[in-house]
């Protein structure tokens, strides 16, 4: 979106190119709409085959109760159940398959199954599995028995589908998430914060680019006995990170935030508003107590809400403010190379000269600069005043001035200072330290390598379940040719005993005879 603004700083009075500008910014917005609901889409199979694992679990832990009761029973009778035995231990097996478990058997031939510490199945009683939504949102695996719900701690489930899938919906999925809606929101927040400083085709100050997209407030815990309501804001777009944020209050109005992603802790004196990672953090209404928590997702769901604020290409603010003029009696031969505002300022627009008293070194005059004076001069550096920055070439003489000051009425069409700036955005370090132009191709490469990972994992997990289960089939399967071939071992080994007894019965006969 930001190349298309190349045409508008050569020709800032051309509407086709402010068009082109208009059309590629409602593409990127659309790619990121899209893109959230890609996520969206992922969200909701997820829930989707976590619901049906569940049911899954609830069928077979009732199906294995009903055997224990049944395998016992005929225990008791003195029957071998060895029919039940292999329909629970094949019951067992495809539980295994969406859940990792422990079994403990007891004297009456009934076994207990476990997940982690929890008991699914203990005897012919069968706990009820469901999915509940802790603080912060994440999702997890809870037993009900007896009118008692247990959740089952994450670092407990070792294996099968639904720890795989919990871990995708509670890791890699917000993970996505927060990159993608980091990147939305440092875009958006960084064009935006540009395109004010600029004036439209038609002198108007310029407006937001996008619409701005709003943070979430935090999710208060469940157990939290004050009041307070917790909302963030974007105060330096160029240092957000892409991490959700667990923030406990304590004693006096102290707080601790920890970034979710990293786990690193910081902690502030209070109260708020405090800042950090380039967001404010503030209470909106209410008040907090010491031990209230809460969960920030700043990021979840800004992706979908990108959407371009400007309809007409003549409010596009490609004109800057501010404009830089040599004196007419300069002897020198220093030009203006570029000016662009580069921050708000209330004197951005105040008048300001540098005049030149030798080679290398200039004084400053004017409101809000603080009139320094023997300030070096190189050419082609930055010089910065009033949220301002001027770029200068060549060599001055002294007695040479340059003056920045309000843009001459009706010359918008003839001033591109802020789309250059606008333009040169690209190269600005907002991702982690990285260029936005590089932005997207970083989450690529974070998602990439997720992926390649799990991919890995899966293929290794893959193998080891094979061979798992060829050894687990050489031993408990049924194979009719197998069973076959064994059966014919057996018959030849009995005939070949039978024959072994006859020349055994022939040698007694023999010996007997002879005696």
């Amino acid at each position: 979106m930001l190349n298309s603004l190349s045409d508008v700083a050569s020709t800032p009075g051309d509407i086709t190119a402010r068009n082109v500008v208009l059309t590629r910014a409602d593409e990127m917005a659309a790619r990121f709409k899209d893109a959230q609901g890609r996520l969206d889409d992922l969200q909701a199979g997820v829930n989707s085959q976590l619901g049906d694992a569940v049911r899954v679990i609830n069928s077979l832990a009732t199906r294995i109760a009903s055997l224990n009761e049944q395998i016992a029973r005929s225990q008791g009778n003195g029957q071998a159940p060895n029919d039940l035995l292999d329909q629970r231990d094949e019951a067992l097996r495809q539980l295994n398959g969406q859940v990792q478990t422990t079994t403990v058997a007891a004297d009456d031939g009934s076994v207990s199954v476990f997940i982690g510490s929890q008991a699914l199945v203990l005897g012919n009683s069968a706990a009820q599995a469901s999915l509940t939504t802790g603080d912060g949102g994440t999702r997890n695996l809870t037993l009900t028995r007896g009118g008692l719900a247990t959740t089952v701690a994450g670092e407990t489930l070792a294996g099968g589908a639904v720890a795989g899938l919990l871990r995708f919906q509670n890791s890699d999925l917000p993970e996505a998430r927060d990159l993608l809606g980091r990147m939305a929101l440092t875009i958006t927040s960084t064009v935006n914060a540009q395109h004010r400083l600029g004036v439209d085709l038609d002198g108007n100050a310029g407006g937001d680019f996008f619409q701005p997209i709003a943070l979430p407030n935090a999710l208060a815990a469940s157990g939290n006995t004050g009041s307070a309501s917790i909302g963030a804001s974007v105060s330096d777009a160029s240092k957000l990170a892409a991490s959700s944020y667990q923030l406990t209050f304590g004693a006096g109005g102290s707080l601790q935030v920890t970034r979710l992603s990293d786990g690193q802790l910081s902690n502030f004196a209070g109260p708020l508003p405090v800042q950090i990672d380039g967001l404010t953090l503030a209470i909106g209404s209410g008040t907090a107590n010491a031990g209230d928590t809460f969960t920030l997702k700043p990021y979840a769901d800004a992706a979908g809400q990108v959407s371009a604020a400007l309809t007409s290409p003549r409010a596009l603010a490609a004109a800057s403010p501010v404009e830089a003029r040599a004196a007419t009696t300069n002897t020198g031969n220093v030009t203006v190379s570029a000016l662009a505002p580069s921050a708000a300022n209330a004197n951005l627009t105040a008048p300001v000269t540098l005049s030149f008293t030798a080679a290398g070194t200039f004084d400053v005059s004017g409101t809000g600069t603080g009139n320094p004076t023997g300030v070096a001069y190189a050419a082609g550096q930055s010089i910065s005043y009033n949220g301002w920055t001027l770029t200068l070439k060549g060599t001055p003489k002294p007695g040479d001035t340059i003056t920045v000051q309000a843009m001459t009425a009706g010359h918008s069409n003839l001033n591109a200072g802020n789309a250059t700036a606008l333009l040169g955005l690209r190269d600005a370090a907002v991702f982690d330290g990285a260029p936005m132009s590089d932005g997207y191709a970083s989450l690529m490469a974070q998602v990439g390598v997720r992926s390649q990972s799990a991919q890995y994992a899966a293929g290794i997990s893959e193998s080891i379940a094979t061979n798992l289960e060829t050894s687990r089939t050489s031993v408990s399967g049924v194979n009719l040719d197998e069973e076959a071939a064994k059966l014919l071992q057996y018959q030849q080994a009995y005939q070949a005993s039978a024959k072994m007894i006859q020349i055994a019965q022939n040698i007694f006969d023999t010996l007997l005879q002879g005696m």
